[in-house]
């Protein structure tokens, strides 16, 4: 078996019904170097037990998902969603300092979907920008890059006004871009028709903080946030969009995120092995080209 590309990281998403110390486990005999972590795994053991576990795995730590849902207006549910993220802030910044060598503190920032019975939009997206003002002092003081995710268009309603990377650009604008940046994920904006220029401009003015990939396959399922699937299951173009990644100097780890009820059912470690399977078939000649096209 080839082994994995060593940018490959696992977000623990792909293999969501695992715990924390079977997801670490089945990366690391994968031959996975890295993983990003999910906020609820972490809890159930602790964050110092988390950390532990972690610096034990020998993994790069890649990002931390999730915080943000922060679109309600002023009142005691959006203080207490602001305070949540000042957690979320500290527990990105220990576990990073816990993993291997090369590991980066980024929060993953999920906006929030329409309040109920509201429909302004772009109202939803001012309190978004409000809302990482706040956390902007907390998140330099602890050394964690906030990452604006935009998600497809289907989930501004319910999930995330911020719906391409555009728009997340517009929102950071404001900040310094080690503090506040930006999340390319496929799945979401790989139908835009601006994509590539959105990219570039987030390269730019240094704002990439995290690139992940999954693919996109129609139809999708009832519940359409499950509709993700292996690198090369799909529609996407990962070549046009990886290289304009790497076009921008992006040298980080590169997330396999997926959400898919078969991919959950899966044996983790079959899931990861899939995965790393997938994405040196479709992302990592995109990679070795960049390499050469250097040398």
């Amino acid at each position: 078996m080839t082994a994995p590309d060593p940018r490959l990281s696992i977000n623990q998403a792909t293999i969501k019904h695992a715990d924390l110390a079977t997801a670490l486990r089945v990366t690391a005999e994968a031959g996975v170097q890295a993983i990003g972590l999910w906020r609820e795994p972490v809890n159930e053991v602790g964050l110092a037990t988390a950390a532990q576990m972690l610096a034990d795995s020998g993994l790069r730590f890649t990002t931390h998902c999730r915080g943000g849902f922060f679109t309600m207006p002023e009142g005691p549910a959006r203080r207490a969603s602001i305070d949540d993220n000042r957690v979320a802030i500290d527990e990105t910044a220990a576990l990073a300092a816990a993993g291997a060598e090369g590991s980066t503190a980024v929060l993953v920032l999920v906006a929030g979907g329409l309040p109920d019975g509201s429909r302004d939009i772009a109202g939803a997206r001012e309190r978004v920008r409000d809302a990482i003002g706040e956390l902007v002092p907390h998140a330099a003081a602890a050394g964690v890059t906030l990452a604006i995710e935009p998600l497809h268009p289907m989930f501004a309603s319910d999930r995330c006004v911020v719906s391409t990377l555009g728009q997340a650009l517009d929102i950071a604008r404001d900040f310094d871009p080690a503090v506040v940046g930006a999340t390319v994920d496929t799945f979401h904006i790989f139908w835009d028709p601006d994509v590539e220029a959105s990219i570039a401009r987030a390269g730019a003015e240094g704002r990439i903080a995290t690139y992940q990939v999954c693919d996109w396959k129609t139809p999708l399922p009832a519940d359409v946030l499950l509709g993700r699937h292996y690198p090369g299951d799909g529609v996407i173009d990962f070549a046009a969009l990886t290289r304009a990644v790497l076009e921008t100097g992006y040298d980080r780890d590169i997330e396999v995120e997926i959400f898919n009820a078969d991919v959950w059912a899966t044996d983790p470690l079959v899931a990861v092995q899939r995965t790393a399977a997938a994405f040196g078939d479709v992302v990592s000649p995109h990679l070795r080209a960049a390499i050469e096209s250097r040398s």
